[in-house]
């Protein structure tokens, strides 16, 4: 019993022991324990600054044996990879071409263009109003001719819009005239009524001629402008020939399809303006024969009452 009692206390010290045993070291020893300490950390940052230097001298070599994406793909291909990657669309594009186009003569350009538009759709918006149905029209003033109804048929005429109705009425006017007078009324307000629809043609005609005349003007400024890099600079280069030849080549461009545009607007325009004219000497020659048919009418109901 004796010697199990001395055992369990032998074993229980122990720990207790060893913790005093431990403390004390740890406050004995501190010092140490930190300069240790602070060692082992330096030697940690050390480890990492030189495994961080090693990965930025591995990845620099790698990059140097790499090929380049251009040799990869072709330069050609990488310059075309700005444009693709913007993705712009026309509208953009056309925005570019015109501010690199020189802003000076682009404006002049585009304000040909605006106004020749702007009267190209005053001219079709009016001759578009002028168009009626003729035949229908002649056909209610023969039966109101035929009726003596020349009153009704005065207002009809006048109540119709378009050169047409106002040929008929003007020919409804002196229809107790002679029928040579008639005839000349009716070929001379059928002049004015012409007139009426070639209004601004010939503003659209001067724009048609002046977009590609701009364009022009700016190709030879263009040109002159690289000349004159080209003498400051003492030395033909391609950038300053390119830079010159560009501004005078987008203002040709941009004026061409000026003309153009404006160009097929006038030739619509202009077969409006053949339709209605047409329309204007068919309805003259049938207002003829009705007031003619009238007036023999007229005769052989005063011969008869004779």
């Amino acid at each position: 019993m004796a010697v199990l009692l001395l055992c369990s206390m032998v074993i229980c010290a122990t720990p207790l022991w060893g913790q005093d045993t431990g403390t004390s070291y740890e406050n004995e020893n501190g010092n140490e324990n930190e300069t240790l300490r602070y060692e082992n950390e330096n030697g940690n940052e050390n480890v990492n600054g030189n495994v961080n230097e090693n990965d930025s001298l591995l990845m620099a070599e790698l990059s140097e044996e790499l090929p380049s994406p251009e040799d990869l793909v072709g330069e050609d291909v990488m310059a075309l990879q700005p444009g693709m990657a913007e993705g712009l669309g026309l509208h953009d594009q056309l925005k570019s071409k015109f501010v690199e186009g020189s802003a000076g003569f682009m404006s002049l350009v585009a304000i040909v263009l605006v106004l020749g538009l702007a009267l190209c759709i005053e001219r079709i918006v009016y001759l578009t109003l002028s168009e009626i149905n003729a035949k229908k029209l002649l056909a209610d003033v023969e039966k109101k001719v035929e009726a003596d109804d020349m009153e009704g048929a005065k207002a009809l005429c006048r109540d119709t819009r378009g050169p047409v109705a106002s040929i008929c009425y003007q020919g409804l006017l002196h229809a107790d005239e002679e029928m040579a007078s008639v005839e000349r009324n009716i070929v001379n307000y059928g002049m004015v009524q012409s007139g009426n629809l070639e209004k601004g043609c010939s503003w659209i005609r001067l724009f048609i001629a002046m977009a590609p005349s701009l364009g022009f003007l700016g190709t030879v400024i263009g040109m002159v402008i690289a000349f004159d890099q080209i003498q400051e600079q003492g030395d033909i280069s391609p950038t300053i020939v390119a830079e010159g030849m560009k501004v005078a080549l987008i203002t040709t461009i941009f004026g061409i399809i000026v003309a153009l545009v404006l160009q097929v607007f006038y030739n619509f325009i202009l077969s409006k303006i053949e339709r209605l004219t047409s329309q204007m000497e068919e309805s003259a020659i049938t207002l003829l024969d009705i007031l003619m048919k009238r007036k023999l009418r007229s005769e052989k109901r005063l011969a008869d009452s004779d």
